[in-house]
């Protein structure tokens, strides 16, 4: 739930909302998200594309136009499904004998209009919570392919398990997409560090780069999985949204850690209604999946 639909329900403003929901994370209660909240485990069903796209959108940007700098002039390159990497496509238009293979409908559409970018769909089923093609017709088509680069996103990323997604005919295919790359380019905000869902898709030694933006100061568990992530042997880039992207930093593997306690007083009254209501929320969400099984 995003932090004003929770402050609407629980009768208090966004700014008190915020606060009980870091002191709630701190206790292992729930997840906190970029402008909302989840209940702990990330195990859950896939969002789709319209509460995806307003997610962290000054992040993708970012990512973004740091990752477009990875591209160079009449490469081939395959780019994978997802908001951010709709966001990469519109940098990639300006990068001449460019040869772009995708699954992803709206990476095709950012590209349309690109003259000097050659841009090859994958066949497949359409899956319309994200506008890509899946299935088996999407795995045959990129057999046999071979290109420099793999753009790809995902629903979480963790050093222990790599890149991973709600949905299994989506994970198959991005692996996929994979097996068709000499190197991996993951592009993942932070709010997506130390997530882990369903399906794996990239395994984290498979991984050549990460493009992600700045953990904010009190977020210890992004920090906690970059810093996992470069003792492993991925290049991470960081971008900067507040410079809007324009460069980033190589973070190198280092020793040790800073621990940042998380801030926040002790959960109060309006803290246990923040609870109760993901609570609440998981519930319906589960009954109405229920009743849609049954309906089938």
């Amino acid at each position: 739930m995003s932090l004003r639909e929770l402050a609407r329900v629980v009768q208090t403003s966004e700014v008190t909302v915020r606060r009980d929901v870091r002191a709630l994370e701190a206790e292992g209660l729930l997840d906190r998200r970029h402008g909302g909240a989840v209940l702990p485990g990330g195990f859950t069903r896939e969002s789709g594309f319209p509460q995806k796209s307003h997610l962290a959108t000054a992040e993708k940007t970012a990512i973004a136009d740091l990752a477009a700098g990875f591209v160079e002039e009449g490469e081939a390159i395959v780019v994978g499904a997802g908001t951010t990497t709709q966001e990469l496509a519109r940098r990639l238009a300006r990068v001449p004998g460019l040869t772009v293979v995708t699954n992803s409908l709206l990476v095709a559409q950012a590209l349309a209009h690109a003259n000097r970018v050659e841009v090859v769909m994958t066949g497949g089923t359409l899956r319309g919570s994200n506008y890509a093609l899946v299935g088996s017709g999407a795995e045959q088509s990129l057999q046999g392919l071979r290109v420099s680069r793999a753009f790809l996103s995902g629903s979480g990323l963790t050093a222990e398990r790599g890149l991973s997604t709600s949905n299994m005919l989506s994970a198959s295919v991005d692996r996929a997409l994979v097996q068709a790359a000499a190197e991996v380019v993951v592009l993942a905000d932070h709010t997506k560090l130390g997530t882990d869902t369903m399906f794996q898709t990239v395994p984290t030694d498979v991984i050549t780069r990460l493009v992600t933006d700045e953990p904010p100061a009190h977020d210890d568990r992004a920090s906690t999985e970059l810093q996992a992530l470069a003792d492993q042997g991925v290049q991470i880039a960081v971008a900067g949204s507040s410079s809007g992207g324009s460069g980033g930093d190589s973070v190198p593997p280092r020793q040790g850690r800073r621990d940042v306690a998380l801030p926040g007083p002790r959960r109060g009254a309006s803290g246990l209604r923040t609870a109760a209501v993901l609570g609440e929320a998981s519930a319906g969400a589960e009954r109405g999946r229920v009743a849609d099984m049954r309906r089938r």
